[in-house]
């Protein structure tokens, strides 16, 4: 039995939910190599390999969690960024091997300096949130243009579409009906009255600063471990589309606060002040906001995480059938939400407001958000 450890809900490893990558399948899929590390991370099975004196980036997924078909949908927004430039990892090849898929990158250049870290956990400095920051208005810029639909539904997709909806009700009922694995999960929790009681609250403040945001496809994981550093402390890769859909740009810049400025798996969440300014300066540093994307920042960040938490409900339940895991992620949908409501997450929204607003508005105005809905 292997003895690899995968990261779990909390601060403790775990025996992974999926076998870890062997030296034998891995050469099966990109020929005669060897592993020389195995990703922690716990939605999938990853491994870096050598071959030929090359490295390269192999990724495992079961079927019921990404197909070919929905692999090419990522698969295509990151040729387009390619194309105009941005530091991303290339597709080389994808493969089927009975329930399995196989993705092959390239390994992209830099160090992986949180390659062991948890997915949560902060910017080693203030330097690295700022450069961090900035590397995902890159991004950004480099997405202009990429105009494919939304993702299919499938599981671990962090997507824009039940507050993004002028009636976030009936859209989050559409969106459980799309999903029977996330429905059966649901069912066990009063989803509708905490839907009213903590989110559709939120989204009401939302919702007047929703028609002037721009449809964009974005990253969605935006976290220090999903990206490769030089020695300058700066961004020189970018790691993992495997969230990423058509939301908007201030959905994957909320997602980036939210991800690494609370520290959710620290006692009382504590929320690192500094580095919330370092990633909203060096983000307005290379693509200022429009007054829409400022107005809209604060208000999207308590919601941000709630479609991807439905989803890993549906995933944990249908998929890898842990039931604690299903409580937790229905915790986090709830409870990141209510954090928001308290003193330390008003804190926190009131000082992305003042941020948001502290660099001069850039004039664009964008199409409004709804005309990304097919």
């Amino acid at each position: 039995m292997s003895s690899h450890l995968a990261h779990g809900m909390g601060t403790e490893p775990v025996a992974p939910d999926w076998p870890p990558l062997t030296e034998a399948e891995v050469a099966d899929v990109v020929g005669p190599s060897r592993v020389v590390w195995r990703s922690p991370r716990p939605l999938s099975a990853a491994a870096v390999v050598e071959r030929g004196g090359r490295r390269l980036f192999v990724k495992r997924h079961h079927l019921s969690v990404r197909t070919p078909e929905g692999l090419a949908e990522e698969h295509a927004f990151l040729r387009h960024l390619r194309e105009r430039g941005a530091p991303v990892v290339e597709v080389l090849d994808v493969a089927t091997r009975q329930e399995w898929v196989y993705e092959v990158h390239s390994a992209g250049l830099g160090t992986d300096l949180y390659r062991d870290d948890l997915s949560w956990s902060p910017f080693r400095s203030s330097t690295h949130a700022r450069a961090a920051g900035a590397a995902l208005a890159r991004l950004h810029l480099a997405a202009d243009g990429f105009e494919a639909p939304r993702r299919t539904p499938q599981p671990l997709v962090a997507s824009f579409t039940i507050f993004a909806a002028d009636d976030p009700g009936t859209a989050l009922e559409r969106y459980v009906a799309e999903r029977p694995a996330l429905a059966e999960a649901l069912a066990d929790h009063p989803w509708r009255a905490d839907t009213s009681r903590v989110l559709l609250p939120l989204f009401e403040r939302l919702a007047p600063h929703l028609p002037l945001l721009e449809p964009l496809w974005t990253h969605n994981d935006w976290h220090a471990s999903n990206l490769l550093w030089d020695a300058s402390g700066e961004v020189s890769t970018v790691l993992d589309f495997g969230m990423s859909d058509r939301t908007t740009a201030v959905h994957d810049l909320a997602t980036a606060i939210e991800r690494n400025a609370v520290q959710w798996l620290q006692p009382g969440f504590p929320v690192r002040e500094q580095d919330v300014d370092a990633l909203l300066d060096g983000y307005q540093s290379v693509r200022p906001l429009t007054a829409s994307e400022s107005a809209a920042l604060p208000e999207l960040l308590p919601l941000v995480h709630a479609e991807f938490a439905l989803s890993e409900m549906g995933y944990f339940h249908g998929i890898t059938g842990s039931a604690e895991n299903t409580r937790l992620a229905y915790a986090y949908l709830v409870g990141h939400a209510e954090w928001f409501t308290g003193d330390a997450g008003s804190h926190l929204v009131d000082r992305v407001r003042h941020r948001a607003a502290a660099v001069p508005n850039h004039p664009h105005v964008g199409r409004p958000l709804s005309d990304a809905s097919s």
